[in-house]
């Protein structure tokens, strides 16, 4: 069952079976208990660390850990796997999560009885997106994420989250349907639905079948475009998550995430990687989007009014430069591209809870006014400067590691891509820091008070990491150097996940 594992092979679904069990002891609490429902969901979401940590050292041995649930063989069982860039995704989520949900009991969970449940649910869909071995389960987390989300973002009410979350549920449902045409098609073809086994059949298919086969993987990858919020599919995304509350948003930095991830698992493992049937999808059309989508976050965040639609524009220019780098189909594309995630990842959330802790009093009237103390004006500085990709951080780094990697065509165009939205970003942030932190208030008769001390700390905490990447950059790329070596490894991951011979 455990294919080069030290770990007992049970540990892989815990990430799963932890939130799952925890989401249903929450949805079945009484209501009154609101301090038990806090307190169990801080827990089961801190338990998360130490797991995604014992589980990513298993991974950095280089084995590909398998969990066979019911012990049935793939291809027709269904079977989870551990490897570098999952235990790498569920490490960040479990980080992510730790800070959200400690914010969340600072008043957003108070807005409804379910918000705990939803909470573990979204957790248990992320991390089950991140452990699937095969395209159908990969669509089942992907829904119980999504149908979490739904929840999550029009959570407290509010014309504001329910107009933003009717067009994130259109476009998603509508994903969700397309996703599920591209499976049936390229089970059609293939007859199995294991990533590995899918991966070895494709490659054989008579060329009669491979246009069709195409077809149906380039759909699967526009679907990921789209929970990416690749340009033209990335209008949702800023009004979306400008709307949400605070710890809502912060957890939602690593949702759009999830689809760079699957864009990248089966362009390496399904899709055959640079030589495979979507070479030229990706070079033709994935790369201009996802310039388009850089040069699209960059002018939203030039026109955007406050420090959560900067946010949103500025997870929108990440997602694609981390496009872009996985279209050059490189392994040290891959390596940057990865090495630049997490920096991004945690330099955004931490700038939505920095938002939820300054901007949410002027909008009700009445209210008392934020008055912004110098802690939350270095934490802006921080988390501006990691998110635009200054020097010597993280994000800067892994712009650097993408532009070396690309080939002097696609550096002609992808350089100037980079340099451009990356000054047109310094500037929006620059303008929003002014705007937020050293305007007079405008209503000056209001009382005024300090800012959230927990989601200032929070904040804290997750810039420190943000800094820890630089800190450990040199065994951190290492690591992620292997990671890009073992998704080009085809043959691993069927000897790992396949029956003998059946590889």
């Amino acid at each position: 069952m455990n294919a080069g594992a030290p770990l007992s092979t049970l540990f892989i679904l815990l990430p799963v079976l932890l939130p799952m069990f925890a989401g249903g002891m929450l949805a079945a609490a009484p209501a009154r208990r609101t301090g038990a429902r806090a307190a169990l969901n801080l827990a089961a979401t801190l338990l998360l660390l130490p797991l995604a940590a014992g589980l990513a050292g298993q991974a950095a041995s280089g084995g590909i850990a398998v969990y066979r649930l019911g012990n049935w063989p793939a291809p027709f069982g269904i079977v989870l796997q551990l490897d570098r860039l999952g235990a790498m995704m569920l490490l960040l989520t479990a980080v992510l999560a730790a800070a959200a949900a400690v914010c969340a009991g600072r008043g957003d969970a108070r807005l409804g009885r379910h918000f705990h449940a939803l909470f573990q649910f979204q957790l248990m869909g992320l991390n089950g997106a991140f452990l699937a071995g095969d395209l159908f389960n990969l669509f089942v987390f992907f829904e119980i994420l999504l149908i979490a989300s739904y929840a999550l973002l029009v959570h407290g009410g509010g014309r504001t989250r329910v107009g933003a979350g009717l067009h994130y549920v259109v476009l998603n449902l509508a994903g969700s349907a397309f996703f599920l045409v591209a499976l049936g098609v390229l089970y059609g073809l293939s007859g199995t639905l294991n990533m590995a086994h899918m991966g070895l059949r494709l490659a054989g298919l008579p060329p009669a079948d491979l246009p069709l086969a195409t077809a149906a993987a380039a759909m699967l990858m526009l679907v990921f475009a789209l929970k990416a919020a690749l340009f033209p599919m990335a209008f949702w995304l800023p009004r979306a998550y400008a709307g949400a509350a605070g710890a809502v948003a912060a957890l939602f930095a690593i949702l759009s995430k999830v689809g760079i991830y699957a864009m990248l698992r089966c362009t390496a493992l399904v899709f055959g990687g640079p030589d495979g049937m979507l070479a030229a999808f990706l070079h033709g059309w994935i790369w201009w989007l996802a310039l388009a989508t850089m040069a699209f976050g960059a002018a939203g965040a030039l026109a955007a009014r406050g420090l959560k639609a900067l946010t949103g524009y500025l997870v929108l220019a990440s997602a694609g430069l981390l496009a872009a780098a996985i279209s050059l189909q490189t392994g040290p594309a891959w390596s940057g591209a990865l090495y630049y995630l997490p920096g991004t990842a945690l330099c955004t959330a931490a700038l939505f809870l920095l938002a939820d802790a300054l901007e949410p009093a002027r909008e009700r009237a009445g209210s008392s006014v934020v008055h912004p103390s110098r802690l939350a004006g270095l934490l802006f500085l921080a988390g501006a400067a990691a998110a635009v990709g200054l020097p010597p951080l993280p994000g800067f780094i892994g712009k650097v590691m993408v532009m070396r990697s690309a080939p002097l065509d696609a550096a002609a165009v992808l350089w100037p891509a980079i340099l451009l939205s990356s000054l047109a970003l310094l500037v929006a942030a620059s303008r929003t820091g002014t705007r937020l932190l050293w305007r007079l208030p405008q209503q000056p008769t209001a009382p005024r008070r300090a800012p959230d001390r927990w989601k200032l700390g929070c904040c804290a905490f997750l810039l420190a990491c943000n800094v820890a990447l630089v800190l450990f950059a040199r065994p951190l790329k290492l690591y992620l150097d292997a990671t890009a070596a073992q998704l080009a490894d085809r043959a691993a991951y069927r000897r790992a996940v396949l029956p003998a011979g059946e590889g």
